[in-house]
Order: C-alpha cells, then structure tokens, then sequence
C-alpha cells in the first residue's frame, strides 16, 4: 500500500507505516484518537505514549460538521497524527461498517493539516465495555464513556505498536561488525 493522496487541509490519509516515519518519536508525539460510531464519535488523545479518553461527540445529520468539531479538538491539541479506528470484521474482512469508516477518513484527511492513519479495532468496545465493569456507570452515561475508552484503547494499540517499531528500528543500527558487542 502507499500513502494517500495529500488532502486540501494539508493533511493526507496514510495506509503505511512509512508514511508516518517523519513523525516525532512516541515519546514527543501528541495523537489523537477516534472511534467512529454510527451515533456516537469517541474521542482520546496522547501524549508521552499514553493515550487518554477525552469526550464523546454525539453524531448529527451534518457529517462535514462533526468532523469540522474534530478538526477543531485537533487543533486545539494540537496533535501530529490523528489515528482512526477501522472495524474490520472478525475475519480479517472488510465490510460495510470498514469501508464507511474508510470513506470517512477521507472526508477528515481533507479537513486536516496532519496525516490520518486507520488502526485494526476489532474487541475495543470489548475491551472498554470490560474495563468499566466495576464502575456503577449506566444507560447513557455508560455508552458516553465507552466510545471515549474504546477511542483511547485504539490510540494505546497504536502508540504501543509504534514505540515497538521505534525499538526494533533502533536495535537493528545498534548491530555491530564482526559479531562483538
């Protein structure tokens, strides 16, 4: 695969880790996050390597503003990347609910000026909907925080696959001529 094309804003869609080599480390990279639901968008951001819930946009008819609003919490947070979550099915297949999502990463390539990259969220609902089991959380208030943590969860598996990449990268130049160390 190979990046996509640069958007409007300045920003591209990156379907590659070497479209995100010229990224600052983990340690320097401020992301963000999104889960994009059908109703719901969660959002997290990160820094430092640690991603964190940070709000859960209700979704309106008006696509292009919901989007304007993240752009907006880009900014704001002035992030490097922002990392979207694709719901490939269990099976490795991408179905309807993948290719909207891809579609509407696109939409928000071209409204922002950093590169947007796609992250597998197959269980991160899951995930978020374990973690909060042992909050008294409910109803509404409940799914408002889970689409923030499943957000989060996709930004951690991001960053946490990056850093090791960044790792793997460094130890391979530290291999030295002749087998001494």
């Amino acid at each position: 695969m190979s990046d996509g094309p640069t958007a409007a804003g300045g920003g591209r869609v990156v379907t590659n880790a070497s479209g995100l080599d010229a990224l600052p480390l983990v340690a320097r990279l401020r992301a963000m996050g999104v889960d994009p639901g059908t109703k719901r968008i969660g959002v997290a951001v990160g820094a430092a390597g640690v991603a964190t819930p940070l709000k859960t946009l209700v979704r309106t008819k008006d696509v292009q503003g919901d989007f304007r609003r993240l752009a907006a919490l880009a900014a704001e947070y002035e992030v490097d990347v922002v990392v979207v979550g694709l719901p490939v099915s269990l099976d490795g297949q991408r179905r309807a609910a993948a290719k909207r999502a891809l579609s509407e990463v696109q939409l928000l390539g071209h409204l922002l000026s950093v590169p947007v990259t796609t992250y597998d969220e197959r269980l991160t609902t899951v995930t978020a909907e374990r973690s909060l089991d042992h909050m008294t959380l409910t109803g509404p208030h409940r799914r408002a925080v889970v689409d923030q943590v499943a957000a989060s969860v996709i930004l951690q598996g991001w960053l946490d696959g990056r850093a090791n990449h960044e790792v793997s990268r460094s130890t391979a130049g530290d291999q030295r001529v002749g087998g001494a160390l």
